[in-house]
């Protein structure tokens, strides 16, 4: 059985970026919980709540029975619950519930409105120079940068004591609120990458996006075109955080967050619908 959501119905915009708020402000209060005394008696430390955390600890788990350090049982729970929605939604968590994810998206707004953007009109192209678009010639190869930060953080995880990322690691940034000098130079590219590129880290980078991405092809929640409605007028493209070329003809690419996007600026009723089954 197959179901038709209509985006009359109700706003995914707003209803999205409320779910998104909601994710950075419960990001931080974990963040803040765990600077208090008696962490051990909070669910174990800030790295334990981390959805990629679960993917960083697999492999030695498996091969000794024993997690890694600042590490449980907890973060399978927390991945396997990202991996449900994938499986329903594809890269759905990307775009609607990763705490980085929508802290980029605050920082494009934020970018443009401080650069003179008074009102984003959808649909239509900005004046405001940033975020920036990269050549394809310099895109396409850093897409896969992802997969080989996924591929060198699971054989290093082999052999690490900690989570090969956490160092680095940008959620720690964010919001652990438990500061390194590493952690700060870290939590500066990130700002830095998100003011230049859209959605910087989801495109290039991230390790999560890269697990996640093979779900878009098998979900059962997923846009569809209707060919004899869509006339081809790029709206869909200019609003694409992804940068997906020819959105349309494109709905189950890996890339795609489904953030709806395409959905709530398609101007012609009936060209793209979200279908569930």
């Amino acid at each position: 059985m197959t179901a038709t959501v209509r985006k009359k119905h109700f706003s995914l915009a707003k209803s999205r970026r409320l779910i998104q708020w909601l994710v950075v402000i419960g990001t931080f209060i974990i963040g803040l919980r765990h600077i208090l005394p008696g962490e051990a008696s909070r669910g174990g430390s800030f790295d334990s709540f981390c959805a990629f955390g679960g993917i960083e600890t697999l492999l030695p788990y498996l091969f000794t029975g024993h997690t890694l350090k600042s590490t449980n049982l907890l973060n399978f729970s927390v991945l396997l619950g990202t991996l449900g929605v994938a499986l329903v939604a594809g890269r759905a968590f990307c775009g609607w519930l990763c705490p980085l994810g929508a802290v980029q998206d605050f920082v494009t707004e934020w970018t443009r409105k401080l650069l003179g953007e008074k009102r984003h009109v959808r649909g239509r192209r900005s004046k405001i120079i940033l975020p920036l678009r990269l050549p394809a010639s310099l895109d396409r190869p850093l897409r896969y940068a992802k997969y080989l930060t996924l591929a060198v953080i699971l054989v290093a995880s082999l052999s690490m004591v900690f989570p090969p990322l956490r160092e680095f690691c940008l959620v720690r940034a964010v919001f652990s609120l438990k500061m390194t000098s590493l952690l700060w130079f870290t939590l500066v590219v990130f700002l830095a990458g998100s003011i230049l590129v859209e959605r910087f880290w989801c495109k290039y980078f991230c390790p999560l996006g890269a697990t996640l991405a093979i779900f878009n092809k098998i979900s059962p929640v997923r846009l569809i075109m209707e060919n004899n409605h869509c006339n081809n007028c790029g709206r869909c493209d200019i609003e694409c955080s992804m940068d997906i070329a020819d959105v349309p003809h494109h709905l189950d690419h890996p890339e795609c967050v489904r953030c709806m996007e395409c959905l709530n600026t398609c101007a012609r009723e009936g060209s793209l619908e979200l279908k569930i089954g």
